[in-house]
């Protein structure tokens, strides 16, 4: 890239609002608030939100797990977060020794950008985690080759949407779109934020080409344009820009978590021995520190190691992260992620933690059943909706139709005179995207005619 990024711009606080006719117009700035930051605020929104709430009861790793101290997509944000926070406070006082921070901008303002992203990178996430996102773009797909949606106006690029659900992209929808000022920006966090969130700087377009993942939806490519060029953001391609350099910290604390963490909760289930867990730790960890304390159950002995850890992770990714500082302000760092240039002991670590949960965490037969499970669950929902949901575009319901649009009970309701199919259909996938895993169950079984007193 010939113009690199610049911290005045990647750390703008100016926030946008989508228009009834579609135009994105920035909002006027409020008067400074001496005891809360603008990002501070960003952090209030997502965490009052319903969407972040329902994350209590969405799948982290193990479905419907009865142990308290399992993770569950809420935890795993809010420990994400605490990483995440850490990593972005250290970087901004490196760059505050060396006078680079912008006027105005503390070094913990870069903490709370990234605590910010890390707090809502789940919240697009469906029920039953990653086999849920599956679920539904299997669906997608057998519906479009049965030609389900022949008849309806729907583009092609519409259609790649619809048959890639990305929980990444429906989290950028939920704080753009869905939450607070619906379909006028969402949460109308700051353009920093977002940024920050946002992983996948690119459309579904090329999730058939070189990326699977990606982070744009039609629905807010709009306003993302403006958030990118607020941030100095270069194209890159068409619907396609480069990635904050924040939102490499919120990957990282991301990697970090589940990588460990999964370790953790598996022992806790009593699913894998903890000798397994020690072993893969005391690759980062010398013996002096994997000494056991006398009295200390399992669970304690784990969480002292799993500090530890995560204690030099953190502060060998944020050297990492300012070692390649110059590369993604020019946007021509080489690899996927921080971990992948960090300090040998931590790619081996948490490469050994991904590799285990792989082969011995994730095969397990009641984390199987429940994803089997999942595609049925949620197909009988799509089975239901999506056709009630397009019936209704060309004309009057049937009263099972009507009965079945209730469900959705959403802020923004299918609307006859003014949706497009396309935009009919994501509001039947945000409706279920959005629910948690006792919803559906509970959803998916009332509806299959079995009533029970």
């Amino acid at each position: 890239m010939s113009v690199a990024m610049n911290w005045s711009q990647l750390t703008s606080a100016k926030r946008f609002r989508v228009r009834a006719n579609g135009r994105i117009s920035a909002i006027d700035a409020r008067k400074p608030n001496p005891s809360r930051s603008e990002f501070q605020i960003d952090q209030d929104r997502v965490i009052f939100s319903s969407a972040f709430r329902r994350l209590g009861r969405k799948t982290q790793v193990h479905p419907f797990a009865e142990h308290d101290h399992t993770h569950n997509r809420l935890t795993h944000s809010v420990e994400v977060a605490s990483i995440g926070r850490s990593l972005g406070n250290r970087v901004g006082e490196q760059l505050r020794k060396e006078g680079r921070l912008p006027a105005g901008i503390h070094p913990t303002d870069l903490g709370a950008i990234v605590q910010v992203a890390c707090l809502a990178h789940d919240l697009g996430n469906p029920p039953f985690g990653h086999a849920g996102e599956n679920a539904l773009r299997e669906w997608f797909v057998q519906a479009r080759a049965r030609g389900q949606f022949e008849g309806f106006k729907i583009a092609p690029e519409e259609l790649v949407d619809l048959s890639h659900y990305e929980g990444n992209a429906h989290s950028l929808r939920t704080v753009a779109s869905l939450e607070m000022h619906c379909n006028q920006g969402g949460m109308q966090l700051t353009a920093a934020s977002l940024g920050a969130l946002v992983k996948y700087p690119w459309s579904s377009r090329l999730a058939d080409n070189r990326w699977h993942k990606f982070n744009l939806y039609r629905t807010e490519l709009p306003l993302y344009e403006a958030v990118a060029e607020e941030l100095g953001l270069p194209r890159i391609g068409p619907e396609c820009w480069a990635r904050h350099p924040l939102s490499y910290l919120m990957e990282a604390a991301d990697d970090i978590c589940y990588a460990l963490l999964d370790l953790e909760d598996a022992q806790e289930l009593e699913l894998i021995p903890l000798e397994s867990v020690t072993a893969i730790l005391g690759k980062l960890l010398n013996k002096r520190e994997m000494k056991r304390r006398k009295g200390e159950t399992n669970r304690q002995y784990l969480a002292h190691l799993r500090g530890q850890a995560i204690g030099k992770i953190i502060d060998d990714v944020a050297k990492t992260f300012l070692k390649h500082e110059k590369a993604l302000l020019r946007a021509d760092f080489d690899r996927n992620d921080l971990i992948a240039v960090a300090r040998e002991d931590i790619r081996d670590t948490i490469g050994a933690a991904k590799e285990f949960a792989r082969c011995h965490i994730f095969p397990a037969r009641p984390k199987l059943l429940t994803e089997i499970a999942s595609y049925s669950c949620l197909g009988a929902l799509l089975d239901l909706l999506i056709p009630a949901a397009l019936a209704t575009l060309q004309r009057e319901p049937t009263h099972r139709e009507t009965l079945a649009l209730r469900l959705l009970n959403t802020d923004s309701p299918i609307n006859p005179k003014k949706d497009s199919p396309y935009l009919a259909c994501m509001k039947v996938l945000d409706f279920v995207g959005g629910i948690t895993d006792n919803t559906a169950v509970r959803i998916c079984r009332e509806i299959s005619g079995v009533l029970s007193r």
